[in-house]
């Protein structure tokens, strides 16, 4: 068990419920703030504490944090392409998702991160703590977890606002026509499959923008940019106008070429974000380069077109 951390009240907490002072001052989950005050575990003025106990600007907290019986194991390969005081952007692998939730148990974002030692933001609803975008869990690339309140608080706004430049590539059958062009249809759940989303009238409006960088044997590579995020909104939209991604066998992709590919999954990834930092209002780029499955397969669609 760790030595107990000795933390007075900040005048911006006075008056705050024990539970909610600890999850910003430590950047922890409420939930687990609550735990630990049930566990006799937090201690004011000496005294244990009730998670919602109201705090005095007097107060001493006294928190005891337990070594994790089990933490979270790595996630190889999900490297980290930007970090200082306010930001983190890893590089999110496939196969892994933001972050805990109903139906799944696999490795996510924070977990890794937590193993790894960051401190994340308490801000934002349980379990998503700092999770100011996400990609799918078949998705991999650029994603960004925040750091601080500052930065939740501005990036949060900054993507609702669509002030982040969010670029992908996406390989997908056939050659599209016109090569350049933008994708405004709306996307809602589709009507006899719950499990699958589909072009829709009522649905969300999602608009996409998509460039051929390069043309292959029954396949071209695009640069994509979204100006709204909708879930799977790169595959439906591609698939609603007949060029799934390759390999999305779940949106119509076919199944043979992704075989012959080595496709598991969409060829699908997150390539750039482009942001205002939250601090210092300078325009910062992070890249993320193509994962070795993705870049196979590139290969040999380019091999079969010489």
């Amino acid at each position: 068990m760790t030595r107990p951390r000795i933390l007075p009240v900040p005048d911006a907490l006075v008056g705050e419920r024990v539970d909610a002072a600890l999850s910003r001052m430590l950047g922890m989950s409420r939930s687990r703030c609550a735990d630990l005050a049930a566990d006799g575990l937090v201690l004011v003025n000496g005294a244990p504490a009730s998670k919602s106990d109201r705090l005095t600007a007097v107060d001493l907290l006294e928190v005891t944090i337990p070594e994790p019986d089990d933490a979270p194991a790595p996630v190889t390969g999900m490297d980290i392409l930007y970090d200082d005081d306010d930001l983190v952007v890893v590089d999110k692998p496939v196969g892994v998702a933001a972050h805990t939730g109903p139906g799944w148990d696999g490795p996510t974002v924070l977990g890794n991160l937590e193993a790894a030692g960051y401190r994340i933001t308490g801000y934002g609803p349980p379990e998503r703590q700092g999770i100011v975008h996400r990609l799918d869990v078949g998705t991999s690339g650029a994603m960004m977890v925040a750091k601080s309140e500052l930065a939740y608080s501005v990036m949060k706004r900054a993507f609702k606002e669509r002030t982040v430049r969010k670029i992908y590539h996406a390989v997908v059958a056939g050659h599209p026509d016109p090569a350049s062009g933008t994708i405004d249809a709306p996307i809602g759940r589709h009507p006899s499959r719950e499990w699958r989303m589909a072009v829709v009238d009522g649905g969300k409006r999602a608009v996409t923008h998509y460039d051929t960088l390069e043309l292959m044997a029954g396949a071209a590579l695009l640069d994509i940019h979204l100006e709204t995020g909708r879930t799977h909104q790169i595959r439906v939209h591609m698939a609603a106008v007949g060029h799934p991604c390759v390999g999305d066998v779940f949106y119509g992709a076919d199944p043979v070429a992704a075989d012959r590919l080595g496709l598991g999954r969409q060829w699908l990834h997150a390539v750039e974000l482009g942001f205002s930092h939250p601090r210092t209002g300078l325009a910062t780029t992070v890249r993320s380069p193509y994962p070795e499955d993705l870049r196979r397969a590139l290969d040999r669609l380019r091999e079969a077109r010489r």
